[in-house]
């Protein structure tokens, strides 16, 4: 069945390799775990899965290999340990709400009979007040109703059962998914570069205890704060059919306002042109000529354009194509101008990247950046960052 696992996470694309194998089965050997399914779950999955974008795709792989283990285990394994039934009692239930259990008898009681139904049972039964099944009034099932009893299974409905031993639905993080503020955390976390920069008013524990035991008094040593050291410039596009990717904008600035110190944002709409602005209330008002920007910040920041590319042809092709001024040169050039200055450049995309070839705007902008446009999903921003680090 191991075998089986290891070529099941293979075939899902999770690099397993067999020396992770024969560690997880080492780690079995010598019990390091309790013999449950819980345990081994997490066990396999800590020796398996070193990328967070892969926890939902191992999830369904764990459910397709242990399938009447995990999944399906009170349909197929009536033998409940008595242990598991107690420990979750203690975790979720106060002394008073132990009592009330006593209505329909002890919890070994309760948890007995729910063992013999099991054991009885030999089919799927629909309403009732006896057999595990769903609807009716037994004490053991789903979607029915009992003040006190034991949910298997299904939804709740009353939030009155006292235990509810139900399929495990596994639902982490997908590589293919769009991204939430602690997601695009994890992934912008690819582009660092960590350096000890400017005054030293960190206090170096290690060398503190090297050079105090080394002069025989007190040594305090202290070093500049560890940061990291990577530059971003982030281009926002807003108003117009960005307006459904406010959201998802909203996290990825929260999440890069986080992770980079040394962060300047600006916004433009469609496509860049000769002036970019912080303020949205204010951006016919307090622009910042586009030229400032190119020779304020060095080569070496990281540029991140963050767009639809969703727009008239015209808007980026030629002069006076914008839709909200008239534009001397036209967005291509100024797109030029940016890559150039920036050669650690991406444009990310909220727009499923399916969707893509029937835009001549996206395409246009993605030749423009040399192919260098990403869809804003975990995977997408990993591959950006990856794309990011590789240009010096």
């Amino acid at each position: 069945m191991f075998l089986n696992f290891l070529d099941e996470l293979r075939a899902a694309g999770i690099p397993a390799s067999m020396k992770e194998h024969l560690i997880l089965l080492e780690a079995l050997d010598r019990d390091v775990i309790e013999r449950t399914p819980e345990d081994f779950y997490y066990l396999s999955r800590a020796v398996y899965v070193k990328d967070e974008g892969l926890l939902d795709r191992f999830d369904q792989v764990f459910s397709k290999v242990f399938k009447g283990i995990a999944t399906t285990f009170a349909a197929q394994h009536p033998d409940i340990p008595e242990e598991w039934l107690r420990a979750v009692a203690e975790k979720y239930l106060s002394a008073e709400e132990m009592e009330a259990i006593k209505a329909l008898g002890s919890w070994e009681e309760i948890m007995e009979t729910l063992q013999k139904r099991l054991e009885e049972q030999q089919g799927r039964h629909q309403g009732g007040n006896k057999w595990v099944g769903t609807g009716g009034t037994s004490p053991y099932g789903n979607s029915g109703y009992n003040p006190e009893g034991v949910r298997i299974g299904g939804e709740s409905k009353h939030k009155r059962a006292l235990k509810v031993w139900d399929q495990r639905d596994f639902r982490n993080l997908d590589n293919t998914k769009e991204l939430g503020t602690r997601n695009i955390k994890i992934a912008l976390r690819r582009l660092r570069r960590f350096a000890r920069e400017g005054a030293a008013d960190e206090l170096d524990i290690d060398a503190t205890i090297d050079g105090t035991a080394r002069q025989g008094w007190l040594d305090v040593v202290m070093r500049p704060e560890r940061h990291n050291a990577v530059k971003l410039l982030l281009f926002l596009d807003v108003g117009g059919s960005m307006d459904p990717w406010v959201k998802l904008c909203e996290e990825l600035f929260s999440a890069a306002t986080t992770e980079f110190k040394n962060l300047e944002f600006f916004y433009f709409h469609n496509c860049p042109y000769e002036g970019v602005w912080k303020d949205n209330r204010r951006r016919f008002t307090e622009r910042t000529p586009l030229w400032d920007v190119l020779h304020k910040f060095g080569h070496d920041y990281k540029l991140v354009l963050v767009g639809d590319a969703s727009m008239s042809p015209y808007e980026i092709t030629h002069p006076g194509g914008s839709v909200e001024h008239f534009n001397e040169e036209s967005g291509a050039v100024w797109m030029h101008r940016l890559t150039t200055t920036y050669p650690a450049a991406v444009w990310l995309n909220p727009v499923p990247e399916q969707q893509w070839g029937y835009s001549q705007s996206v395409r246009i902008i993605r030749e423009l950046m040399n192919d260098r446009m990403y869809p804003l999903t975990l995977a997408g921003l990993d591959d950006g960052m990856r794309e990011l680090t590789r240009k010096r």
